[in-house]
């Protein structure tokens, strides 16, 4: 298991949170997903067997949430 951390755009309300949270932890390979409603970040553990950074920056954007930058936790 891996953990990252991605830092999006400021986010607007608590639904977002929801929104977010609930598409990554539905994903096949992601443990836990997380998000900071003040600090617009998301955390998550994910088997890097089954996914990848760069799909989870994908899930995340397609939601229409732009990620500002990404850093393994």
């Amino acid at each position: 298991m891996r953990k990252i951390e991605f830092q999006l755009e400021p986010l607007s309300c608590p639904s977002c949170i929801k929104r977010i949270e609930g598409t990554l932890n539905k994903q096949k390979g992601v443990k836990d997903a997380r998000v900071l409603f003040n600090s617009s970040k998301v955390k998550a553990m994910y088997d890097e067997s089954v996914a990848t950074p760069e799909e989870l920056v994908a899930i995340i954007e397609k939601l229409g949430y732009p990620v500002k930058k990404t850093k393994a936790a």
